[in-house]
């Protein structure tokens, strides 16, 4: 007899509290306050997918502290599923600042010494009912370090023995490996065991590449490097390796969806006016999640993950200012729909 999955979506790995600048358009150096918010791609996905309508849970670890309370407490109040966070004492839950100056300076500061979520172990894993589960998104920084890098294999395990779909969000974040080069030796081991692949061009570039002077970071925007390297040939490379889609964000210009002996289909965006560009690619794949979880193609699913990027870039914040789904629809529907 099939089991019944309870539950849609998963999310795994980091969750933050997040300290935007109040003053908006200032130099870093200038900042005198900060507004305080939720983040980390697996936090950002679970709340964007839970405010369109999914049955969402999160697997992330928190530290025995008053910041790991906020974030807990923020989840339960949006709906999402916080029974597998576990509290890890000797670990701090992590923080990030950020400086707004728009349109393209996001001077981004972690605080993840000996984080939390860095620190979920296998047991963290096995509590989780896997086979209660529709689908698991990964994110790419819980492969950075063990113990985290190691529960996740195991998850991969489990999540492949109980029939649910895998999903990868390549979530790049350079200064969170011993080594840029790790980054790719990592995730090219790991990326043919998921279903689909969700990454910038620039994560695209990253999981190839072999020369550390291939990336520089400007103004510390640790979530936007520039990457120089052949994005056509690192494609070719992650659809031979045998993942079965990948779908490769393009900012104000869409998204492009790749399979194996099949034409690229490029999906238009929704040019907006940009506030904050943090948390669109974690929007996306919230609302890409909606989409393919309610049995839509490829092409609307990635459309629906392409409105809610574009919503969010015009909002101060990540998690806090996802859209609910009649927000999207609404969107989407006055600018010439799916």
């Amino acid at each position: 007899m099939k089991h019944e999955k309870k539950y849609d979506l998963l999310t795994i790995g980091r969750s933050s509290i997040d300290l935007y600048s109040a003053n908006i358009g200032s130099p870093f150096v200038d900042i005198s306050a900060f507004n305080a918010f939720v983040g980390g791609c697996p936090l950002n996905i679970a709340v964007g997918s839970v405010r369109l309508g999914v049955n969402v849970a999160i697997l992330t670890g928190i530290g025995n502290d008053q910041v790991g309370l906020f974030i807990k407490n923020f989840l339960s109040k949006e709906g999402v599923k916080t029974e597998w966070i576990p509290t890890i004492d000797g670990t701090r839950s992590s923080a990030v600042i950020l400086g707004i100056e728009p349109p393209d300076k996001f001077p981004l500061v972690y605080y993840r010494d000996n984080c939390a979520d860095i620190n979920i172990n296998l047991d963290h894993v096995q509590n989780v009912p896997f086979e209660d589960f529709k689908a698991a998104i990964f994110s790419g920084t819980a492969f950075s370090k063990d113990p985290s890098r190691t529960a996740m294999l195991f998850a991969l395990e489990l999540a492949a023995k109980n029939q649910v779909t895998k999903l990868l969000d390549l979530d790049f974040r350079a200064d969170q490996w011993h080594d840029i080069r790790a980054y790719g030796v990592t995730i090219r081991t790991v990326m043919n065991q998921f279903d689909v692949v969700i990454g910038t061009e620039e994560e695209i570039l990253a999981a190839y590449l072999t020369d550390i002077n291939q990336l520089e970071i400007k103004h510390q925007q640790i979530s936007a490097p520039e990457i120089r390297g052949n994005i056509d040939e690192a494609i070719r490379q992650i659809i031979a390796s045998g993942v079965e889609t990948l779908i490769v964000k393009r900012g104000k210009d869409g998204a492009s969806i790749f399979q194996k002996d099949k034409e690229e289909v490029k999906v238009p965006g929704f040019p907006v006016e940009v506030l904050n560009v943090l948390g669109a690619g974690d929007a996306f794949a919230g609302g890409f999640s909606y989409g393919f979880l309610n049995g839509w193609d490829l092409y609307k699913s990635v459309r629906m993950g392409n409105a809610c990027g574009a919503i969010i870039v015009t909002r101060e914040g990540c998690a806090n200012f996802m859209p609910s789904n009649q927000e999207v629809m609404e969107f989407v529907e006055a600018r010439g729909g799916f």
